[in-house]
Parts: C-alpha cells; structure tokens; sequence
C-alpha cells in the first residue's frame, strides 16, 4: 500500500514537514454518553489534536487502567455497538474530511463483524490498533484493511525483543505506537530518557512514524517526549476529563482546552 494513500500517512508526513509533532488523543466512543462522542471529536480538533483515536468499548480491556475500564463498562451500560461506533466516525465525517480516525480496541469486536473493512473504510476510519492481534496472526486483516485504504497500526513495548521489534516493523503500516512503559494505560512512572533511547534504535528498522502513548497526562509530559517522538498519544487523562460530568457543551469546552493546554505544551518543545 502506498502511503501517500492513508490520510493518517498523509497528517504525519505534513506534520513533520512543518515541524511538527503531532497530538493524538483518545477517548471512548459513547463515553459517558453516545451524544458526547462526535461533539467531543470536533472539540479535539479545535484544541489542536492532529489524529483522533476512538477507542471502540469491549468487556474485557486488558491494556486498560481504571480510567479507560470505566469508560468501557459506562459505555457497553448503554448498549453500545461497532456498528453505532462506525455511525460516529461516519457523523463527523460530515463537517470533517480530513483528520485521520484510527479506531483502537480488541480483535473479538472486529471479528464478530462482517465486511468490517469495507464498512469501516465507509464510515470515513483511518486506521485500526488491535491490542490484542499478534502480528503472526495479522495478515489476513491487514490484507482487508489495506485495500480499503486503512492502516493497522502495531504497538511495541519496552519488553519487545529487537528481533521481533524488526519483524513488527517490518509489517507495520500508518504508524507505530511504542508503549512508553511497562503496564497500563494511565500509569505515571514515564521514564524520557529511555524512551528516547529506545525511540533512537528501533528507528534503525523502519522509516515509519513513531506516536508513544501511555503515561502522557498533560503539556508537561507531552513536551517532554515530544523532542523523541513523531507524535504524543493523550488518553486516561482526557477519558477522566469526559468523566467528571456537565452537559455535551461544557465536557467538550473542557476536552478543546486540554488538549490546546497540551499542544502549547508540544509547540514549545518544537520551537
């Protein structure tokens, strides 16, 4: 697949064309209700967020700390669906063209779904991360994904072998999330310079873009990691933030100036 095919290939090279590192955020679809999910979206963007993750709720989110596992239970409470998550993306395609959607969650949803790749690809999504898909058993989704135009994006951790980082990058298309430490999301124990160094060797096995996420919680962090990373990946923090309450307007009035906070933050850093 051609790169310049995927409008998530296309928003890193523009960004580091300008200099720029990129801000990724992640929240839950349908958390802490369906109506806050596209609103929320829009507000991300305008607070300067270059790709958007949607994280698509499961039972059973083993990655997850207690922020992201609540914000699963509180969406599949009110019955939510891939199919009404596929709605979503396909609604804020209407007043959005052009920044990636990269959907992230855990293989059983997408493989209980038929024509995921061509229904996915309809909907207006970007990119797909599987936790849990080793990327021996990735090929064939890969296939369907890649002739739709979306990327399936692997993850590597500070645990990842060399030889098989070589082989994930190897397969690895959009991007690559390095998983900035040991444990789940939301943890804080974010360690700069070895990511930085770790950051350094594995960009010897692949031209691709690396994002890290796990342990980014605010500009401190962000700017921090920005010097090492082609782009920051926020989620338990801006999953907190849609958790402690209001009214659509006032959650994503406080999710634009977050992530705005935070992109202050990385702009420094690229100054």
């Amino acid at each position: 697949m051609n790169p310049t095919h995927t409008r998530i290939s296309r928003r890193l090279h523009t960004c580091r064309e300008s200099n720029r590192t990129a801000l990724l955020s992640f929240v839950t679809a349908a958390d802490p209700g369906p109506e806050y999910t596209v609103p929320a979206l829009h507000g991300l963007v305008a607070g300067g967020v270059d790709i958007l993750e949607l994280g698509i709720p499961f039972s059973d989110p083993e990655a997850e700390g207690p922020a992201i596992q609540a914000a699963n239970e509180r969406a599949l409470a009110q019955g939510i669906t891939l199919a009404q998550v596929l709605e979503m993306v396909a609604e804020f395609r209407y007043k959005d063209a052009d920044t990636p959607v990269v959907l992230m969650g855990y293989l059983n949803s997408v493989l209980a779904m038929e024509n995921f790749a061509e229904r996915a690809a309809e909907a207006g999504v970007d990119g797909l991360i599987m936790v849990n898909l080793p990327p021996e058993e990735g090929d064939r989704l890969q296939q369907q994904l890649a002739a739709h135009h979306i990327d399936l994006i692997y993850l590597l951790a500070p645990t990842t072998t060399d030889e098989r980082a070589q082989q994930i990058a190897a397969k690895a298309s959009g991007f690559i999330y390095y998983v900035s430490l040991k444990g789940i999301t939301g943890a804080s124990h974010l360690q700069t310079d070895e990511v930085a160094a770790r950051l350094q060797q594995l960009r010897g096995y692949t031209p691709l873009p690396f994002c890290v996420g796990f342990g980014i919680k605010d500009a401190t962090t962000a700017k921090a990691l920005a010097p090492h990373a082609d782009g920051v990946v926020v989620g338990s923090a801006l999953v907190n933030s849609m958790a402690a309450g209001g009214d659509v307007a006032a959650v994503v009035e406080r999710l634009q100036q977050q992530a705005a906070d935070i992109r202050k933050g990385i702009d420094a850093a690229d100054q």
